[in-house]
C-alpha cells in the first residue's frame, strides 16, 4: 500500500512540472459546483462530508457520499448568467462509488452587428460539461478518485469539444478530524478547437487540508491552488522581487472556516486571496474574495446556499438541493 501511495504522489508531482496552467478555454470549469465549497472561498478539496457536490471538486471525496443521492443546483452568476447542474451517485460494494454529473451555463442572447454597427440579428453562447466520477477506498485512511468529463461550448457559429480528467487523493483520520488532499484538475485537451489553434484546458493543481477542532464546533480549511503557476515577474530591485513574490504566494491561498453547531448544520465563511487581488479597483477590493454560506440536513433532504463576491459590483448566489432516494 505504501508503494502504491508513493507512486500516486510521484505522478501528481510529475503533473506539476509538466502541465501548463491557466488555459484560455472552458474557464467555466473553474466555477464552484458546491455551495459549501463556494462559501469556503470558492474551492475546497478536503472537507469530509456526505455531500456529492464536493466530489466534483475532488473525486476522491465521493467515497463519503450515501448511495442513491440525487442533487440539483442553480447558480446566479454575474450579470444574469445562469448556471444549472445536477448529480447522482451509487455505491458499488464496500469500497467503490460512482456518480454522473451535468453542468450547463447559459450566457443569454447577444446582438450581432457588422463593422458599420448595423444590427444583423442575435446569437447565443452556452457551455456544457458531462462528467463520470469513480472513487475507491484504498485503505481505512486513504481514498482515490477519477473524473472524466466531456466538455462542449458553442459561441455563435464557433464551437469546441474537449475531454478532461481530474485525479484526486485524500487522507482522512476520523479520530483526529484531520483531512488532506491533492487534486490535479482539467488534464486533457480539445478534440475540436474553436478555430485552427488548439488551446489548453484550465489545468490546476490543488492541495488542501481541513482540521476539525477537538473541543470546539469549528473546522478550519486551507486550500492552495494554481500550484503550477508561480510567475512573480522580474523587478528592478531585490526588495521589489521579495514583495512581489510575497503577493504571489499569498494569492495561492483560499481560507475557510466552518461553524458546526449540530451534526446536521453548518455556517461557513471563506476568503479567496487571488480573487480579492484580481478584482481590486483603485486598490479597493470591495469585499471581492469574501464568501459565506450555510447548510442544513432535514432527514433525507439537504439544502445548502452560498453568497460570494466575484466582482466589486456583482454578487453570486449558489443553491444546492440533495435527497437520498
Amino acid at each position: 500500500m505504501k508503494q502504491l501511495l508513493l507512486t500516486i504522489l510521484s505522478f501528481f508531482l510529475s503533473l506539476a512540472t509538466q502541465a501548463q496552467s491557466g488555459g484560455s478555454v472552458f474557464k467555466f470549469l473553474e466555477l464552484p459546483f458546491s455551495s459549501h465549497a463556494s462559501a469556503l472561498g470558492g474551492d475546497n478539496v478536503s472537507i469530509i462530508e456526505d455531500d456529492i457536490t464536493m466530489a466534483v471538486h475532488n473525486p476522491a471525496l465521493l467515497s463519503c457520499v450515501t448511495d442513491k443521492t440525487l442533487n440539483l443546483n442553480y447558480m446566479s452568476y454575474i450579470d444574469g448568467v445562469g448556471v444549472g447542474s445536477a448529480a447522482f451517485s451509487r455505491t458499488l460494494g464496500e469500497r467503490s462509488t460512482w456518480a454522473v454529473t451535468a453542468q450547463y451555463v447559459n450566457y443569454g442572447n447577444f446582438k450581432e452587428t457588422n463593422a458599420e454597427d448595423v444590427e444583423l440579428g442575435t446569437f447565443s453562447a452556452k457551455d456544457m460539461a458531462f462528467t463520470g466520477i469513480y472513487s475507491y477506498d484504498l485503505s481505512d485512511y486513504w481514498s482515490g478518485g477519477l473524473s472524466t468529463k466531456m466538455i462542449y461550448s458553442t459561441y455563435e457559429k464557433y464551437s469546441s469539444f474537449a475531454i478532461g480528467v481530474d485525479l484526486g487523493l485524500n487522507y482522512y483520520n476520523e479520530n483526529s478530524g484531520y483531512s488532506a488532499s491533492i487534486v490535479a484538475r482539467n488534464l486533457g485537451g480539445q478534440i475540436k478547437a474553436f478555430d485552427e489553434v488548439r488551446e489548453n484546458l484550465p489545468f490546476d493543481l490543488l492541495v488542501g487540508i481541513s482540521k476539525q477542532l477537538a473541543h470546539a464546533p469549528f473546522r478550519l480549511s486551507v486550500t492552495m491552488h494554481n500550484l503550477t503557476n508561480w510567475d512573480s515577474s522580474s523587478s528592478s530591485s531585490d526588495a521589489e522581487k521579495k514583495d512581489k513574490f510575497s503577493k504571489v504566494l499569498f494569492n495561492h491561498f483560499i481560507l475557510g472556516l466552518d461553524f458546526l453547531p449540530t451534526k446536521t448544520t453548518y455556517i461557513s465563511l471563506g476568503y479567496n486571496c487571488k480573487r480579492a487581488s484580481d478584482m481590486k479597483i483603485d486598490q479597493v477590493s470591495g469585499w471581492s474574495g469574501m464568501a459565506l454560506g450555510a447548510g442544513i440536513q432535514i432527514k433525507r433532504l439537504k439544502i445548502g446556499t452560498s453568497y460570494a463576491k466575484f466582482h466589486p459590483s456583482s454578487s453570486s448566489l449558489l443553491f444546492n438541493f440533495a435527497i437520498t432516494l
